[in-house]
């Protein structure tokens, strides 16, 4: 075995024990999470098929004699049909952003993106497997399905996707293969790749009936830019770089092109009847994970 073998050999374990490592504490974390905002299972509130009494309902023109429920009917001069609550589980599919953008953190207390997306994608993930939804990846990556194992799974492929990211590119679209008709989807990103890409990603996936969440997690200093003076930007990937002498003459077009990047995405997901929201790494996750979960559990607004 060569010297440059070994050390790569070595430098490989170190990354897989790392992440071997953080697992755990990614999964507690995201059940903790999870746990703070919302335990039990959650109804979407609206007739079909299932165990649990929902209401009850006038007789209407195609309602069969066998849906009358007759002893409530007894109690009135009116015939009742007892409805009961949809339970059939949906799918939901994740796609969290691996890229080498999403590693910044603009201070040692702050979380990286990466790892607030990781922490949002897989506490959604909890409270949508508890409520009887079935999760999975996108693009292939793991196939929907429900229980303990499957929220194992997707932590370890989360982790992994970050660990991975690590020689990609700077920034990275959504991948919607493998989206399922009709269910429904969670991309985590901060979105500041080619929105060419995104556009085409969700239109693909508005074509098969999917509807989603487009989740934009920003670190603080990426939404004030509070840079003055002489400053290097460079991207965390290492691939651009731009050098001023005037860091705070840059911030109004910077500020400019945010507003116009954001209100890009609020666009295209109006258009395909997604939903649109933005979290901040210097923000509580609880707030943004109920809306989510929401969002995922009710369809998107």
């Amino acid at each position: 075995m060569t010297q440059t073998t070994a050390h790569a050999d070595a430098d490989l374990r170190s990354r897989a024990e790392a992440e071997a490592a953080r697992l755990p504490a990614l999964l507690a974390r995201a059940d903790r999470l999870a746990g703070a905002v919302l335990l039990g299972q959650h109804g979407r509130r609206r007739a079909g098929l299932g165990d649990d009494f929902w209401q009850y309902r006038p007789v209407q023109e195609g309602d069969q004699r066998r849906q009358i429920d007759w002893r409530r009917s007894a109690r009135s001069d009116a015939e009742f049909v007892r409805e009961r609550e949809w339970q059939i589980a949906q799918t939901v599919m994740l796609w969290v952003d691996g890229a080498a953008s999403m590693r910044f953190a603009s201070d040692a207390a702050l979380p990286q993106k990466a790892d607030r997306a990781q922490l949002l994608a897989l506490a959604t993930a909890i409270l949508l497997d508890k409520g009887g939804e079935r999760v999975g990846l996108s693009g292939h990556a793991l196939p929907p399905r429900r229980g303990t194992a499957q929220i194992t799974r997707l932590a370890a492929m989360l982790s992994a996707t970050q660990s991975d990211a690590g020689e990609g590119a700077d920034y990275a679209a959504p991948d919607a293969r493998g989206l399922l008709p009709h269910a429904r989807a969670l991309f985590v990103s901060d979105f500041f790749g080619d929105l060419d890409a995104v556009r085409a990603s969700v239109g693909a996936a508005a074509d098969r009936g999917v509807g989603g969440v487009l989740l934009q997690i920003l670190d603080p200093a990426e939404e004030a830019f509070p840079y003055r003076g002489r400053a290097i930007f460079e991207s965390v990937g290492g691939t651009l770089a731009h050098e001023t002498l005037k860091a705070s003459d840059l911030r109004d077009r910077y500020l400019e092109r945010l507003a116009e990047r954001k209100d890009a995405l609020r666009t295209l997901c109006r258009r395909a009847g997604w939903a649109y929201m933005c979290h901040h790494t210097d923000s509580s996750p609880q707030a943004v994970l109920l809306h989510l979960y929401r969002t995922l559990g009710e369809g998107a607004r």
